[in-house]
């Protein structure tokens, strides 16, 4: 009697999200709370390593500011910028040193306003030490950038795109300077500059049928009215090192990849006083650069949300508590 033929062996079961294109995307300025961080600190030694290497390169607790404020002094740009970078790093270096997942699993990084400093620290282009130093000195630039009072920003709701934003935005600047700032999503474009000029935006806004919400910020963020903070960044970065990224940057001012150092330190430049093109960017890694998997990594997770918007059939999640940490690295 003939042997039996072998059964054919069966190819293994992978799960689909395994084979997903990964972006690992960083938050900005508002996603900051007392006790962020304070889980990751506490479960993985390497979580610690980053905060106390922040704290160091400040020469300061700013770690015992994260995790119990208060929180008027966490909110201050100085304090807030560096927090929420030492935050991400914290949740990038557990993931790689407990978990065995580097970021180099991702395709692309990327980083809202200040979070591209943690986008580029994650990526290995800049050390921690240099990231908490930079963050530091970009947020006494950008508030020393123009008196209290005389800017403003203000946060464009409801059934608003970009064009009818720049029209917005066009009608204030009969008063005084006022630009589109943040295109978030369609829905939530953010406008900033001159005080009067932004009022004036706003009741064009109503008069448009479209909510106009003015922000509690301390400065006209991401408006010409930033262009000492511009000058102040070019003098530091100038003096940094921006070492080869181990994943390419979809930049805030072009909504596209880069890798280049010296590129690098010239959008950085100009992302002081241009927009944060977040929307185009998700969308350009959503379509064109292939990303189904966006990644939010530190403080919050109103990225996430961001991404269901520009990108509804993309997955999204947010990688804030150590549990997090575990899920993911469990799905890659």
């Amino acid at each position: 009697m003939a042997p039996r033929p072998k059964p054919l062996a069966k190819p293994p079961i992978r799960c689909f999200r395994d084979s997903m294109t990964i972006a690992f995307i960083f938050p900005g300025q508002g996603s900051q709370a007392p006790g962020m961080g304070k889980a990751l600190h506490d479960a993985f030694g390497p979580a610690r390593e980053v905060f106390q290497e922040v704290d160091d390169a400040l020469g300061e607790k700013l770690s015992k500011l994260i995790f119990e404020g208060p929180e008027d002094r966490l909110t201050l740009t100085a304090n807030a910028q560096p927090a929420l970078m030492a935050v991400s790093l914290a949740v990038i270096r557990a993931l790689e040193r407990e978990f065995g997942v580097a970021v180099t699993k991702a395709s692309y990084v990327a980083g809202h306003s200040l979070g591209e400093y943690s986008a580029l620290a994650a990526a290995g282009a800049l050390s921690v030490t240099d990231a908490a130093r930079l963050l530091r000195t970009r947020g006494d630039a950008m508030q020393a950038a123009a008196p209290v009072g005389a800017g403003a920003m203000a946060a464009l709701i409801g059934k608003v795109d970009l064009a009818k934003a720049e029209e917005i935005a066009e009608a204030g600047s009969s008063a005084g300077i006022v630009v589109v700032a943040n295109d978030n999503n369609v829905g939530n474009v953010v406008i900033s500059g001159e005080k009067a000029a932004v009022d004036t935006a706003i009741a064009a806004a109503k008069e448009k049928g479209v909510r106009a919400v003015p922000l509690s910020v301390s400065a006209p963020f991401h408006s010409p009215l930033m262009q000492p903070a511009a000058e102040a960044m070019a003098a530091a970065l100038a003096n940094t090192t921006i070492a080869p990224l181990a994943v390419p940057l979809v930049a805030n001012v072009t909504a596209a990849p880069v890798a280049a150092p010296a590129e690098i330190r010239r959008l950085l430049v100009e992302q002081v006083t241009g927009r944060v093109r977040w929307r185009e960017s998700i969308e350009w890694m959503a379509g064109p650069g292939g990303v189904a998997r966006f990644v939010e990594t530190g403080a919050g997770k109103q990225l996430s949300g961001m991404v269901k918007r520009n990108a509804p059939d993309a997955e999204a999640m947010a990688l804030n508590e150590p549990g997090d940490l575990e899920a993911f690295a469990k799905s890659v």
